[in-house]
């Protein structure tokens, strides 16, 4: 009864019908099997590179990641050597003579420009700020709901726990956490600060907001992956064709045209096929490609 149960023909259609499936799969298989934000290891698996190449790029990402603990804390760390600076230099470390010539390099060192952002200025102030504050007792619930002028103005419970503060805010925060946590309405309105942005009609960068959280927002995105675009390898092989698919997790921030064209560029001397990243220009989901010749910019 064996060939009436299982009629060999049907068996063989069967078999041939599972290989086609695996084959079509196999095919259409996402390469890499999920998005990878490590571009540069993805580079360094699968490009055609040559064992010098290869040596080299590795060097490159061994050193970004050996830097970028130290890029996610750029601002306590100059913050924090500015005021320790200043403390040993103001109190133990000069002469009557010396101190026009520290006051003159420590401004210079310190001065802030609307153009761009001085982690030296801002760290250091925030650190005093935050001792301060806790010197006189300026936080916790009672502070907050305090909403009389005069009274927040003269508020001193001479705690005296400044120092102490300080010393754990540098202990357990990074950037990120130390702008969002510390960051007061009260101390941009003391260090002027405001949020920019770009003028279209007169191309110049203009004063966009004095809002509080319009500015902290602004600081918090530009210190987020160090100010970078994220982008992943979505796709090794796009096109079945080999070429390499990127594509930009858009926050609101447009690329830099200019950089992303370059970078396309190099990549595509890496990679030996096209290069192509999907990104947002001008509210419009577009790709980028770059062939080893021209620059293709089209709808995504």
């Amino acid at each position: 009864m064996d060939s009436f149960v299982n009629p060999p023909e049907v068996l063989k259609a069967e078999e041939a019908a599972r290989k086609q499936q695996a084959e079509e799969q196999e095919a259409t298989r996402s390469f890499p099997a999920e998005p990878q934000r490590d571009v540069l290891r993805f580079l360094l698996q699968h490009a055609p590179l040559k064992q010098w190449q290869h040596d080299i790029l590795a060097i490159i990402r061994d050193e970004a990641y050996y830097f970028a603990p130290q890029g996610q804390t750029k601002i306590m760390n100059e913050g924090w050597a500015s005021y320790w600076h200043s403390k040993i230099m103001t109190r133990h470390g000069l002469t009557d003579a010396e101190l026009i010539d520290y006051a003159d390099h420590h401004s210079g060192t310190m001065a802030m420009s609307p153009q761009r952002l001085n982690p030296y200025k801002v760290g250091i102030e925030l650190f005093k700020d935050i001792e301060e504050r806790w010197d006189k007792g300026r936080f916790g619930p009672e502070w907050d709901e305090c909403d009389d002028i005069a009274t927040r103005k003269n508020w001193d419970k001479q705690l005296g726990l400044g120092r102490d503060k300080i010393f754990e805010v540098r202990r357990v925060h990074n950037d990120v956490t130390f702008i969002d946590t510390y960051l007061t309405e009260e101390f941009c309105r003391k260090q002027k600060f405001f949020s920019f942005a770009y003028n279209e009609h007169s191309g110049d960068y203009e004063i966009a907001s004095r809002e509080f959280e319009a500015i902290k927002q602004q600081l918090l995105t530009s210190l987020t992956n160090h100010g970078r675009p994220f982008i992943y390898v979505q796709d090794g092989n796009y096109r079945n064709r080999g070429e390499l698919y990127l594509r930009h997790e858009y926050q609101g921030v447009e690329l830099k045209q200019y950089y992303a064209r370059d970078t396309l560029m190099n990549l595509q001397r890496l990679w030996g096929r096209p290069v192509h990243i999907e990104t947002v220009v001008e509210d419009e989901q577009t790709v980028i490609s770059y062939d080893g010749t021209t620059h293709e910019v089209r709808a995504a």
